[in-house]
């Protein structure tokens, strides 16, 4: 049974003596010839195990100790081999501990570290229902079409490239984000249930099926965990990629669809095909807990895969900086490589989406500037996390104290000289608006660096959208007493709305040509900072001037 458990339980020595199976535990026997043992402890937690041991789970009833364990099963168990398998049970908390099995609730589940589940349905009836449809859909036929439409879709993308770039670099009314959101969120939906019935398709029960908040975002699920017992590779496979091939499929025919349509329901298409194709690129990625792994894990058949290779990567990053000697939990030449990615991806995919989004939640102000900065801390978090347990391992492996404080001390300075001596430009975010006179300002959240707005400093204007900004021209401040007004959300957000005015400090701007959007994104350019000072001035500081 190869699993990272969760802590171990004590059980009381009487009870090891006569083991037996918890409440919520049981064994399920090979689908078919070659198939794995399978024994599930609780809704959704899944062990593949040697039939051995699934003889030894079959037989542990409380009556026999281990002697006579030994005795029913014969060769090649023995009192001690029925020890340590015994040992290895508990560890997965499939013994009965004394303790009464403690039942989740039926229709909300709290999933740690942040995720809340609300069962809608149990969709395993509903879902036998379309098992021709899905017949249909993954016959050979069915799989060409799908991949037709997706491939086509990207055709259709490339042929009206510039509406695609215009559709992502302006602002669009705040009815089309709306209904992209919609679109995506039913996309969701979709895919969930694409899991599902491919699982049931080929046998298996979807457990769940529901809405969810997934780190305070709205999502939905489908419980498709019992696709473990599912006993061939390529089925288990095509659950996994079941949602991705839903998604692009989806996106594609959207992409289709922008070439038929009229402008401002072209540019909503757009946008949400271009959001599809790349949500199932991502969710098609190995190196996350997403469908794209646990495709990865079904191929190679490798339970745990990516949790198994996160210890050999940190196991070989100790050896490199600390020495010392360790085992490998895969043999695989690729595992270590593999295990690094898989350390490295979050992080960047994290600052990622803060290089995309960081300007335009800066200019919102210290709402803005306040969650990324949760979002850099949480960076800093995750190497923290990293680097302490790389030295936990370490520490098992043998490493000497002194170079693992050495080694750490180092780090420790390095990251505080990079704090103190290196230069980063820094700027200040906030929008323009012309007003009903022809007045160029520029508009600035009451929590942004205003020290930095002085006469005649240069500003530069923008046009931006979801994801490509442009540079359409520049200003220069006319005087550096700011005004306090309003603004509408348009300024600090490309959204094409005069409604929901926020409060905002305004300078006077002077331009050689009235730019030909009424609003946009302006930065004011301050020259440079250390990486200190510019996280301090950019992100903490607007949440003092709240």
């Amino acid at each position: 049974m190869s699993s990272k458990t969760a802590p171990p339980v004590e059980i009381a020595p009487e009870l090891l003596a006569r083991p037996r199976l918890a409440a919520d535990v049981s064994v399920h026997e090979p689908a078919e010839e070659g198939a794995p043992w399978v024994i599930q402890r609780g809704q959704h937690k899944y062990f593949r195990v040697q039939p051995d041991l699934a003889r030894l789970a079959l037989a542990v009833n409380g009556t026999r100790d281990h002697a006579g364990l030994a005795d029913i099963l014969g060769p090649p168990w023995t009192v001690e081999a029925v020890g340590t398998a015994v040992d290895t049970l508990a560890e997965g908390r499939l013994l009965d501990n004394g303790e009464r099995v403690r039942q989740h609730g039926r229709w909300v589940k709290f999933v740690p570290p942040l995720t809340v589940q609300f069962t809608v349905l149990r969709p395993e009836r509903l879902l036998r229902r379309f098992s021709p449809l899905v017949r249909l859909l993954t016959s050979r036929a069915g799989g060409a079409a799908a991949v037709a439409l997706a491939l086509c879709g990207l055709l259709a993308l490339a042929s009206q490239a510039p509406q695609v770039r215009m559709a992502l670099g302006q602002p669009l009314p705040l009815s089309t984000y709306l209904a992209v959101v919609g679109g995506v969120l039913a996309t969701t939906a979709v895919h969930e249930f694409g899991h599902g019935a491919v699982l049931s398709h080929h046998g298996g029960r979807p457990g769940r099926m529901g809405v969810m908040l997934f780190y305070m975002s709205p999502a939905f699920f489908c419980d498709v965990s019992d696709g473990w017992r599912l006993p061939r590779r390529q089925q288990r496979v095509a659950v996994a990629l079941a949602g991705i091939a839903t998604q692009v499929v989806i996106a594609g025919a959207a992409a289709m669809a922008s070439l038929f349509a009229e402008a401002h329901v072209r540019d909503g298409l757009i946008v949400f095909a271009v959001v599809t194709y790349i949500s199932g690129l991502l969710n098609l990625t190995p190196f996350v807990k997403l469908d794209g792994y646990i495709a990865l894990m079904s191929h190679l058949d490798i339970p745990h895969l990516r949790d198994r290779a996160l210890d050999d990567a940190r196991r070989f990053t100790a050896r490199i900086l600390f020495g010392g000697r360790y085992e490998r939990r895969l043999p695989q030449r690729w595992a270590i490589p593999f295990g690094l990615a898989c350390m490295a991806f979050p992080l960047y995919m994290v600052a990622t989406a803060m290089r995309l989004w960081a300007d335009s939640l800066q200019r919102l102000g210290a709402f803005g500037a306040s969650l990324v900065l949760c979002g850099i801390c949480y960076l800093v978090y995750h190497l923290v996390r990293g680097l302490v347990r790389v030295v936990r391992e370490a520490r098992t492996g043998g490493a000497h104290a002194l170079r693992i404080g050495a080694v750490v001390t180092l780090a420790v300075a390095v990251a505080g000289a990079a704090l103190t001596f290196v230069k980063v430009p820094y700027s200040v975010s906030g929008g323009y608006l012309v007003r009903d006179g022809g007045q160029v300002e520029l508009i600035l959240a009451p929590s942004a660096d205003q020290s930095v707005v002085r006469e005649n400093t240069t500003v530069r204007l923008y046009r931006a959208g979801v994801a490509v900004r442009t540079e359409t021209g520049q200003a220069v401040v006319a005087g550096d007493d700011g005004t306090d007004t309003t603004a509408p959300l348009s300024v600090f957000l490309p959204v094409r709305t005069d409604a929901l005015p926020a409060p905002a400090v305004s300078y006077p701007l002077t331009t050689s040509k009235t730019p030909d959007d009424r609003v946009g994104v302006a930065q004011v350019d301050a020259g440079t900072r250390s990486v200190g000072a510019w996280l301090y001035a950019r992100y903490v500081a607007p949440a003092w001037r709240w």
